[in-house]
């Protein structure tokens, strides 16, 4: 699954692919946006930790969890 983290006051966003369920970002999220944790901590694929501060995000877009077709679909 795609996340994409939007920082405040930064040009770039955070982007990476994840193997944790939608349902479980959604809630780090929620949390985070609702002051019970002071940042947001996720883990993509290759086991890289991001850790932001609550404070600091602008937006989190949270992508399917449907894996990419490669190859030509009959």
């Amino acid at each position: 699954m795609d996340v994409r983290i939007g920082i405040q006051n930064s040009p770039r966003e955070l982007s990476f692919e994840t193997s944790q369920p939608a349902a479980e970002v959604e809630q780090a999220v929620a949390a985070a946006l609702a002051g019970q944790t002071p940042h947001l901590k996720l883990t993509d694929d290759k086991g890289t930790v991001f850790v932001v501060p609550s404070a600091a995000l602008a937006y989190v877009e949270i992508g399917s969890e449907e894996s990419r077709r490669v190859g030509f679909v009959a």
